[in-house]
């Protein structure tokens, strides 16, 4: 499949094997629309390459946020919440089964959003239980 620059060159090839010049209005009317073409199909060129490297920026900075979020946060099978001074808990997201590591701070806040999937996780610990169960409505 050609490209749009190849389609331009076959174009301006199309009209130099005519011998199509700009003596009549209808031949500096071609050759003005295959210029102006032959810049699109340029700037149309630069944009691609542009995409294409954006889009391995993109990758390079999503590797890198990653490596971020696994030294933050704690995966399901290196999670080791009793290396620091401080109590960490695990807790478990509801709707992607991310673990997280959690300590006294983030708990006092009431909520957080999952670093995996962004639902909201609520934490709510009034009654003194964490069971989730309502002693006090017996």
């Amino acid at each position: 499949m050609m490209t749009v620059t190849e389609k331009v060159a076959y174009l301006k090839g199309l009209a130099e094997g005519m011998k199509m010049d700009d003596s009549t209005n209808e031949g500096k009317l071609l050759l003005a629309i295959i210029d102006t073409l032959d810049d699109i199909a340029l700037t149309v060129s630069d944009m691609e390459d542009s995409m294409t490297e954006l889009a391995a920026q993109v990758d390079e900075i999503d590797d890198d946020l990653g490596a971020v979020e696994e030294d933050l946060y704690c995966d399901d099978d290196d999670c080791d919440c009793d290396d620091d001074d401080e109590a960490l808990y695990e807790v478990e997201c509801p709707k992607c089964g991310d673990i997280i590591c959690l300590d006294e701070d983030m708990l006092d806040e009431g909520e957080i959003d999952c670093p995996n999937c962004g639902e909201k996780l609520e934490f709510d610990f009034e009654d003194g239980c964490d069971c989730g169960c309502h002693h006090d409505e017996e």
